[in-house]
């Protein structure tokens, strides 16, 4: 085992062992008759259930099978937690799981928003970008963009910035919405992937896939191109870069291609460090010396400074989405669950369907935990007092 390698056991194991996890044995979750059915419920060890709230009322007959993209989002502020559903609302819903407020956009969304200062920032599923009140709902501002709206805005240099499923990226001011600046490019004449890469910032620039294969640097105060690069190579189909970017403490710039797998550049011109070469991937995740990597039936986790692979995850399920670290966890969404995976040996401690599995990422705010399911349940999840160091 290299000394890197074993550093960042030693730092995982830290962090793992300030939170979680126990055994796997199924516990109900409170006996409630309105919890949705979940062929497995958590064991009070992982985390325990502080409040859950439905929030679409009636599911269309004719959908077989939901799906909620949107991630929720914390409002320090106004202590809601806010999520966009398929009925088109946006809700917020209080500390005692009780529903705020809400605001009809009149269309499905498919990405959460930020929270700012007591602002909240939503790109709405009818193309527009709203600015609401954390506390009331009420509309501060809104920017019509005309395209369907697909990543988390951006806060930078006093803009927010949002991309398109249709590969533009909208940059406006923060305080008023006036558009600044867009950029472009065409999308290929072939297939692509569902989703798109939110811009990742970093000292003024800004850094976004697109379904082209390219990856695209941006100066953040007018949409200047700084550099770009092709990773993808030639063809026309499944070329996306979707994987919002994500760079290290040693300033190393973390990309994927579907088609051409994991990337390491240099921030500053894009030069390509190392490659994998393993496709499927559509999510990223870095921390410390490690970044974690998920996409078609696995979760990877890989060292930052040369791309060796430290394990891999094989799983049931073809897709799996963006992973999230929570009490030294990563909390992995796919089609059937919310897996708990040990990021020291890339082993599932435990997977937990509340309904119908989790399409959006879970939001982390300290200890809690904030899971929106494909049902339309939201959940509030409480790690603080669970017991300290997994076991296998």
């Amino acid at each position: 085992m290299t000394m890197r390698l074993a550093r960042w056991k030693r730092w995982v194991g830290m962090v793992a062992g300030a939170g979680l996890l126990a055994g796997c044995a199924g516990a109900p979750l409170h006996g409630n008759p309105e919890l949705p059915a979940a062929p497995r419920q958590p064991p009070v060890d992982y985390f325990q259930v502080h409040w859950w709230k439905g929030l679409v009322d009636k599911t269309p007959l004719l959908e077989y099978s939901p799906r909620e993209p949107a991630s929720p989002v914390f409002d320090p502020e106004s202590r809601n937690v806010i999520a966009q559903t398929r009925d088109g609302y946006i809700r917020a819903v209080g500390p005692d799981g009780q529903v705020a407020w809400s605001f009809r956009t009149g269309a499905r969304a498919l990405a959460g928003g930020i929270a700012s200062e007591g602002v909240l920032y939503m790109p709405g599923g009818d193309g527009v970008l709203y600015a609401l009140d954390g506390r009331t709902g009420a509309v501060k501002w809104k920017y019509a963009t005309n395209e369907s709206l697909a990543t988390v805005p951006v806060l930078a240099d006093g803009l927010v910035l949002v991309a398109s499923d249709t590969d533009t990226v909208f940059a406006v001011k923060a305080t008023d919405g006036t558009w600044v600046w867009q950029y472009r490019r065409d999308p290929p004449s072939g297939f692509t992937i569902r989703g798109a890469s939110a811009p990742k910032v970093d000292q003024g620039t800004a850094y976004i896939g697109f379904s082209d294969g390219f990856l695209v640097a941006l100066k953040v105060e007018d949409g200047g191109v700084v550099w770009e690069k092709s990773l993808s190579g030639a063809g026309t189909e499944f070329l996306d870069v979707d994987t919002t970017p994500a760079i290290d403490s040693a300033g190393r710039l973390y990309v994927a291609s579907y088609k051409n797998g994991l990337y390491a550049l240099e921030a500053d011109t894009g030069a390509v460090i190392w490659n994998t070469s393993v496709g499927g991937l559509t999510s990223l995740l870095s921390r410390g010396e490690v970044v974690f990597a998920s996409g078609d039936g696995r979760l990877d986790a890989y060292l930052g400074e040369t791309g060796k692979l430290i394990w891999s995850l094989p799983l049931k399920d073809r897709t799996a989405l963006a992973p999230v670290l929570a009490r030294g966890m990563l909390l992995v969404p796919n089609e059937r669950a919310l897996l708990f995976v040990d990021p020291t040996t890339g082993k599932t401690r435990l997977s937990w369907n509340p309904g119908v599995g989790i399409s959006a990422p879970p939001f982390v705010v300290g200890s809690r935990v904030y899971v929106l399911s494909n049902n339309a349940y939201l959940y509030s999840l409480d790690m603080n007092n669970v017991k300290k160091g997994p076991r296998g």
